[in-house]
């Protein structure tokens, strides 16, 4: 039976520092995006139909890791706001597909730019040239890491 090596100090201290920066970034980048109501799941939910385009729901569901009516659920609570419209898919019309509402791609585009530009306000005046050339680089050990 093969065992793996026990993991490092050091590597087990960056994990747990990594996974806690994450978290306070990923809540803080949640915080300068437009708040109107919607829940967590549902705000991953419109982002993710803003990737696909058009996509059914169990696709979605699929994609996000939860059960179909877990992502019904969630759908239904979009369309309710707006954000999401259902039409029949031309290919099957047993199935729905579920694209954005120009309200919902405004709401997608308008978080994506908010978040992007407080991170690059923050980048820039809270580090020095150098150190973003040092994220840079440690940026591209971590995507190393997500290809493993």
């Amino acid at each position: 039976m093969d065992r793996e090596p026990p993991v490092s100090d050091s590597a087990a201290r960056v994990a747990h520092e990594l996974r806690v920066v994450f978290s306070r970034l990923g809540r803080r980048l949640r915080e300068v995006a437009e708040d109107d109501g919607l829940t967590p799941s549902q705000e991953s939910a419109l982002a993710l139909v803003g990737k696909f385009g058009a996509a059914t729901a169990s696709a979605l569901a699929a994609a996000e890791g939860v059960r179909p009516q877990s992502m019904a659920a969630t759908l239904a609570a979009l369309e309710q706001h707006g954000l999401v419209r259902r039409r029949p898919d031309p290919d099957d019309g047993r199935r729905q597909l579920v694209t954005l509402t120009d309200a919902g791609r405004d709401r997608v585009e308008g978080n994506r730019q908010a978040r992007d530009e407080w991170l690059a306000r923050a980048l820039q005046e809270g580090c020095t040239e150098a150190e973003r050339a040092t994220v840079l680089e440690a940026l591209a050990l971590m995507n190393r890491l997500t290809e493993q």
